[in-house]
């Protein structure tokens, strides 16, 4: 029984009204005994159950059941762990048990004039279309960094001679406007 304080302050109210001042005492001593002997009862229940399960052996077929339910050993466990190996794979890597390898390998940041460096195929596993498509895409990406990478130091070491002296600019440049001049055009020339 799940009965709160104001639930038993209402129970407590009836039966004083029904049973009267004089014998509510008594009723509450007969009504305490009796739920002692309904616990009793139950405890006495559990624990008959509980003997008759460990001589008929269920706890031992529970704990089989629990074993064999148990993810690690279904093999679930090596599951969830390939899973994550493959969520984590790079197709662009080569392990180090002879899987795939990519087409080009990865190219150093070197200048622009010179080409990527490629790697050749594995002879042993062929990378297939998309994984070579995927690593071509990734040096064509690379390379086009190590260019602009290349061009941000070739301007970053110009002369600081060249450098526009803000004197000698011309105020509309300086507003960010640039003047057209027309060009010489057949009907100029004289």
């Amino acid at each position: 029984m799940d009965l709160s304080w104001a639930e038993l302050l209402v129970v407590g109210v009836v039966a004083l009204i029904i049973i009267g001042p004089k014998d509510l005492p008594g009723m509450f001593r007969e009504l305490g005994r009796f739920t002692a002997k309904i616990r009793a009862m139950g405890r006495e229940f559990s624990r008959a159950m509980e003997a008759a399960a460990k001589e008929s052996g269920v706890n031992d077929v529970a704990k089989d059941l629990r074993a064999v339910a148990n993810p690690k050993s279904m093999g679930l466990d090596a599951v969830r762990s390939a899973a994550d190996k493959f969520e984590k794979w790079d197709p662009l890597k080569p392990t180090s048990a002879g899987a795939t390898t990519p087409a080009t390998a990865k190219a150093p940041l070197t200048p622009p004039s010179m080409p990527p460096v490629t790697a050749p195929a594995s002879p042993a596993v062929a990378a297939g279309p998309a994984t070579a498509a995927l690593a071509e895409s990734v040096a064509a990406k690379k390379a086009a960094s190590a260019e602009k990478a290349a061009a941000l130091k070739a301007a970053k070491a110009a002369p600081a001679a060249e450098a526009v002296v803000p004197e000698t600019v011309a105020p509309a440049a300086k507003r960010g406007r640039v003047r057209k001049t027309p060009k010489a055009g057949a009907g100029d020339a004289e």
